[in-house]
């Protein structure tokens, strides 16, 4: 199979990223193909040595063999068939010594897991292997957890690009006004504990299940629950009110013939599970996703929306369908937290979304829309100053990069102060650095080498312009705003002089 235009990209960054790190992080939207391009990076590490490719399910290695072939060995339980390329378990191998020079390159699937104890047991048998961790778009407090081993993000394909490019669909949401109370839920190993989400979801069982019949009557929904015995009740109250609903779990008899009927069914079907089937599952039909499991883990929520993410013939967009859990914790995973981090634009899509049905991306579009024009206000004098370098919040509020804003320093190289060459170049473009991180540095940079590359209008030229009055600088080509000033010039500096 070729690559996609994003997957090369990804293959040329990890292979650049080594050259400096030992243990990078590969970062793709579920659905776009981890596996794939980790598999053309196996392939062209071959030279250098055996590949290992670390999972934690046995369904994971399933997919892993079926995507690079039966050539690949497998450590698993009481097999351990060594290959250049093999597939291995975590649960497995961190019970076995293995020599320190047997792997020369590790691939961690769903790398949120690499920092536990099992994983670190494993990875540190092998001290001269390059690393790579595979994760879907992380929180900063992912990213915070994934620092302590990774040094730092090769490349990053998120959801918000994919869907753009047209490779996963059309994401909206619907906020249904079901209050559900988690404020009395413990969390245990970083997470809300199973059996407290259990007890916490029982009496409004019957709600949810007509709120799925009023807003997904017309599609085909997953739902994900906490436990076994309450998605096999859900799927019995899913039946009551009318819809056409099953259960799946690991000691199913059917599980086969149920996950074939879910596959080819139509309109108006549900499967229920309690966390089986959020990785290692394909159903593209799959139009609405219900999470009844409320998590603080992004890589957890990420790989349950993602069940719906990919694109199907006829298939429209995906429903998020989401409650209103009440929690005093501010990291609970909501839609919007899979394209945001940003608070406060999480509770205006909560809100809006309570409303109606909206495009997730819109309803974040406008948040942003609504935090960059108050930043504006806030800035709008410094615009009137004459100062030789642009504030660098006020350039991303004029190009509409409030990501760049949001961005927080991370890993260690992230935090360190920028260099003496990042700083230079920064000036040269009238970017101001006082207390600038070289994290920060990298990432303004690269927005401006691709902005150039797409012939952009440069920070000057935005400072420029906006300081006459113009509006959506940033926006504007390299050539329009050339033309523009060299007007504005020419009349002397007086744009009333010009025909706008």
């Amino acid at each position: 199979m070729s690559l996609r235009p994003y997957q090369a990209e990804a293959v040329q960054a990890v292979e650049e990223s080594w050259r400096e790190w030992d243990k990078s992080l590969l970062v793709m939207a579920t659905g776009t193909g981890k596996t794939r391009t980790a598999s053309q990076i196996i392939c062209d590490r071959k030279p250098y040595g055996n590949s290992l490719f670390l999972v934690h399910r046995d369904e994971l290695i399933n997919q892993f063999r079926n995507s690079f072939g039966e050539i690949t060995g497998k450590i698993k339980a009481d097999e351990s068939t060594i290959l250049p390329v093999t597939c291995g378990s975590v649960q497995t191998m961190c019970r076995r010594e293995y020599p320190a020079d047997l792997f020369k390159t590790i691939i961690v699937d769903e790398a949120h897991h690499a920092v536990s104890d099992s994983y670190l047991k494993v990875l540190n048998q092998f001290p001269g292997a390059k690393i790579l961790g595979l994760t879907a778009t992380p929180t900063r407090s992912d990213k915070r957890e994934l620092s302590k081993l990774f040094d730092g993000i090769a490349y990053e394909y998120g959801l918000r690009r994919a869907v753009q490019e047209g490779y996963l669909c059309k994401l909206v949401a619907r906020t249904v006004p079901l209050d559900i109370d988690l404020s009395n839920v413990k969390v245990s190993v970083g997470d809300f504990e199973l059996t407290g989400i259990a007890e916490t979801l029982q009496p409004y069982l019957r709600d949810i299940a007509e709120s799925i019949k009023q807003y997904a009557s017309d599609r085909k929904t997953i739902v994900f629950l906490p436990l076994v015995s309450i998605a096999q009740e859900f799927a019995e109250i899913l039946r009551e009110v009318g819809m056409d609903a099953r259960e799946v779990n690991g000691n199913s008899p059917d599980r086969k013939e149920t996950l074939e009927w879910f596959d080819k069914a139509g309109k108006g079907t549900v499967l229920c599970n309690a966390m089986l089937l959020t990785e290692g599952y394909d159903c593209p039909s799959i139009d609405c996703v219900v999470v009844l499991r409320p998590t603080k883990v992004s890589g957890l929520y990420s790989q349950m929306i993602g069940r719906g993410t990919r694109t199907c013939e006829g298939k429209e967009n995906l429903l998020i369908l989401d409650f209103l859990w009440l929690t005093t914790r501010h990291d609970l995973c909501r839609p919007a937290t899979l394209i945001t981090s940003n608070e406060q634009e999480v509770e205006h899509v909560k809100k809006i979304t309570t409303i109606d049905e909206l495009d997730l991306f819109g309803a974040v579009t406008d948040a942003v829309e609504a935090r960059r024009e108050a930043l504006a206000k806030e800035l709008e004098r410094q615009k009137k100053k004459k100062a030789r370098l642009i504030d660098p919040l006020q350039f991303f509020i004029s190009i509409d990069a409030m990501d760049l804003e949001d961005y927080e320093p991370v890993f260690a190289w992230e935090r360190e102060p920028a260099t003496g060459k990042q700083i230079e170049l920064l000036h040269k473009w009238n970017i101001e650095t006082i207390n600038m991180t070289k994290g920060k540095a990298s990432r303004i940079i690269d927005k401006l080498m691709s902005r150039k590359a797409q012939g952009m209008a440069t920070p000057k030229q935005v400072l420029c312009l906006e300081r006459f009055g113009y509006e959506n600088v940033g926006e504007w080509t390299f050539e329009r705003a050339n033309k523009k000033i060299s007007a504005l010039a020419a009349a002397n500096w007086q744009r009333w002089r010009l025909r706008d």
